[in-house]
């Protein structure tokens, strides 16, 4: 018994018709006489009613034409599905981010990917940069999206946005963006950051921020994760400094000071493993050029 064997069935079953479903099968009438025959042999039982008149569906033959037509609509299913994974355009895609990706353009990527690709599933993780570059390098991701990474190996990156750094400070700091003259006057202060080891160019720019202004930053508390570091100035911890675009929706317990004439910036990157240009590359080009 072979798909072929079970089509040719389906012919017979839904013609009723030996000439007709031969002819639609391109097979030799006696042949396909033959593969029936096989076929209730090999089943032990008698699929269709046959005389000179007409050809009938037996009670078990209607209950195998139903389970052969889910079959094969099943068996089609994993053809395409097999060439569309093969392709690069079904599957899986497993994508890391930093807040500030997700804040910034990250939904309307993923409403990009399945607008084109609606077979394609994705798989969302909130990493940080040191996190994402090690899961892309183990193959256990295959984007990446953050700020500011340091970039190694097999890796290959495009920076998306250069945007500006703010300083988050509660609501009622005495600096504003209408008084600030200089990020000197955040010397006292304490910076809620990154932990270095976790985010290591991300700090180091943070920290060249500091030190052009003339002082080495104090830091009272590490969080990967800048949500939890703007609910912790919020909580009037510290001062914590983000890229401009990750703050949509923040806390009405903070305001920020946007940061426009320093050199540093905000690179929000997107990271790959190089071996995705072959598997993926319909769905890479999409997002290198959204």
């Amino acid at each position: 018994m072979d798909i072929q064997i079970l089509q040719n069935f389906l012919k017979v079953a839904r013609t009723l018709h030996f000439t007709k479903a031969s002819e639609d099968a391109s097979i030799a009438q006696p042949a396909l006489s033959r593969q029936i025959q096989q076929l209730e042999d090999t089943l032990g039982a008698q699929l269709f009613k046959r005389n000179k008149r007409k050809v009938e569906l037996t009670e078990a033959g209607l209950f195998f034409k139903t389970e052969v037509e889910r079959i094969l609509q099943q068996w089609n299913d994993a053809c395409t599905r097999t060439e569309q994974i093969h392709k690069g355009v079904a599957g899986e895609i497993r994508i890391g981010y930093t807040h500030s990706a997700m804040q910034a353009f990250l939904p309307d990527m993923i409403r990009q990917i399945n607008q084109v690709f609606p077979n394609m599933r994705t798989r969302m993780f909130e990493l940080t940069n040191l996190q994402q570059v090690k899961a892309l390098e183990n193959k256990e991701l295959e984007i990446g999206f953050t700020t500011n990474p340091v970039i190694e190996g097999s890796i290959k990156s495009k920076v998306l946005l250069h945007d500006n750094f703010v300083v988050v400070v509660p609501i009622g700091h005495p600096v504003s963006q209408e008084n600030y003259n200089d990020f000197s006057v955040f010397a006292e202060e304490g910076f809620i950051l990154p932990p270095k080891d976790e985010s290591s160019l991300y700090v180091a720019t943070i920290e060249s921020i500091c030190l052009d202004a003339g002082f080495i930053p104090k830091i009272v508390h590490e969080t990967s994760f800048a949500s939890t570091g703007i609910r912790l100035v919020e909580a009037g911890i510290g001062i914590t400094i983000e890229p401009k675009s990750g703050l949509r929706g923040q806390p009405h317990g903070v305001k920020y000071i946007e940061l426009k004439n320093i050199p540093q910036k905000a690179d929000l990157t997107m990271l790959w493993h190089k071996d995705l240009e072959k598997q993926k590359p319909q769905l890479l080009n999409l997002l290198l050029k959204a």
